[in-house]
């Protein structure tokens, strides 16, 4: 079996309270078994993790490296300014491993500040905006 790193970033711990008309109702606990559920019926195991810190995150990617595990990434507020992070991830697909940018809601229909990723360019793919199913067609792309 192969296994993939379902990491995320800050604030997902609050799923379910958080802006459910942006993130809907379902809580991490719900995301952790539906993306584990989905990555048993792709052949994978799912480590799925949740951060509120960037160093913590970084040292995630470099495990992914170090362990050739696949990547599915929703890098949250991290998104749009954390260089520390977007280098560690060019680490993960230089590898050549893949990892995929995930986003539960579609940052391009919302303010200005979430149009821009620095993690998009490194990353072999994104899905976004498809609530927790975004995560599900990662797993299916993997």
């Amino acid at each position: 079996m192969n296994n993939v790193l379902v990491l995320n970033g800050p604030n997902l711990n609050r799923l379910g309270s958080r802006e459910p008309e942006v993130y809907g109702s379902a809580d991490f606990a719900e995301l952790v078994s539906r993306v584990q559920s989905a990555a048993a019926a792709e052949g994978m195991t799912a480590d799925v993790r949740q951060t509120n810190d960037e160093a913590e995150m970084v040292s995630w990617l470099h495990e992914a490296v170090d362990s050739g595990s696949q990547v599915i990434i929703n890098p949250a507020a991290f998104t749009h300014y954390s260089y520390s992070l977007r280098d560690a991830a060019a680490l993960v697909t230089k590898a050549g491993l893949k990892l995929i940018e995930v986003h539960i809601s579609n940052p391009h229909s919302r303010e200005k500040f979430r149009h821009n990723s620095v993690i998009s360019a490194v990353a072999t793919g994104v899905i976004a905006g498809f609530g927790l199913e975004s995560y599900v067609l990662a797993l299916k792309a993997l």
